[in-house]
């Protein structure tokens, strides 16, 4: 059926001209846990894990090294970073974030486009896709004292145990809040990039994920809305994966772990890394869990190299 167009509305259509092109992107958070140097392997599974989640923009944390006897007060990062490798590996770009402040424990990004150079703090890039400026920032905040732990009554570190969600909020800001200052200082150079991402392993959970629900079930130990990611949702950023899976009884989304078994009592399985975004007209068009075979991933790639599952999530704006 034709439709019929007023003058005066036909003049408003041609003088609007063709609408702006949409850009897509898979963003990707993963902690590769030495690049299997920490098992004595090489970087070829992690390169499998990446070609498989095809990701565009991946924020990299653990590309060096644990120490021999590495505890939760004492684990500086050791060795050669393997983000090169696997960089060259997958033909993309890459930026070593070699600054040692309290935000970064090595980390890298990895990107198919260009990448420019890096914020005061060495926490982001910008990256150049396709003639549009996004910028990315990467973060691996302190995970002593672990605040799930401390509430579980579990031993780590020397930080006591707590009750309350107004404690676990407390200890999560002096553990990370000055992280997050050089975070949030960093972003400010981002300007008005089309997109800023946020990608980490942040050692602490999600207030979207420790609900009243959670807690009712037990999945959680209790309702608490955690400070870190907070922030970032405050100041516009979107979780990726709880806006394309918004319940988190229905998906819980543990990244850490994939190891050991979720009932025992020495750990508590966690959804502890995120890829964030914040634009203009953002729609998540999907976003999954990447890990092994199993109920807690919804992309699988064996064998798994990692310590944690990643965080992968497709985006338009």
């Amino acid at each position: 059926m034709l439709t019929r167009i007023l003058p005066g509305l036909l003049a408003g259509v041609l003088a609007a001209g063709p609408a702006a092109a949409e850009t897509t992107l898979r963003i990707m958070s993963y902690n590769v846990w030495g690049g299997g140097g920490n098992e004595g392997k090489g970087i070829e599974e992690t390169v499998a894990v990446l070609r498989a989640a095809d990701a565009d923009i991946i924020g990299m944390q653990e590309t060096r090294l644990e120490p021999e006897g590495c505890t939760a007060e004492s684990c500086a990062a050791v060795g050669e970073s393997v983000a090169k490798s696997i960089a060259e590996a997958l033909g993309y770009h890459y930026y070593d974030q070699t600054q040692e402040n309290p935000a970064l424990w090595a980390n890298a990004i990895l990107s198919r486009y260009p990448i420019g150079p890096a914020s005061e703090h060495d926490l982001g890039v910008p990256i150049e896709v396709n003639g549009t400026t996004v910028w990315a920032f990467n973060i691996h905040h302190d995970d002593e004292p672990y605040q799930p732990y401390q509430l579980l009554g579990i031993e780590y570190g020397p930080a006591p145990f707590i009750k309350t969600e107004a404690e676990a909020q407390d200890w999560a800001n002096r553990t990370r809040g000055a992280a997050m200052d050089l975070l949030f200082s960093d972003i400010s150079a981002a300007g008005d990039a089309a997109a800023v991402l946020v990608f980490g392993d942040f050692n602490e959970p999600s207030g979207l994920d420790w609900t009243e629900a959670a807690a009712a079930t037990g999945q959680q130990p209790a309702k608490v809305d955690w400070p870190t990611t907070g922030r970032l949702l405050s100041a516009g950023f979107v979780d990726t994966y709880r806006a394309a899976h918004p319940d988190p009884v229905a998906k819980p989304a543990y990244t850490w772990t994939p190891q050991g078994d979720e009932t025992d009592p020495e750990d508590h399985h966690d959804r502890i890394d995120f890829a964030f975004a914040k634009t203009d007209g953002l729609t998540v068009v999907n976003a999954w869990i990447v890990g092994e075979t199993g109920p807690r991933t919804d992309m699988a790639v064996d064998p798994w190299p990692s310590d944690h599952r990643a965080t992968l999530a497709e985006i338009r704006f």
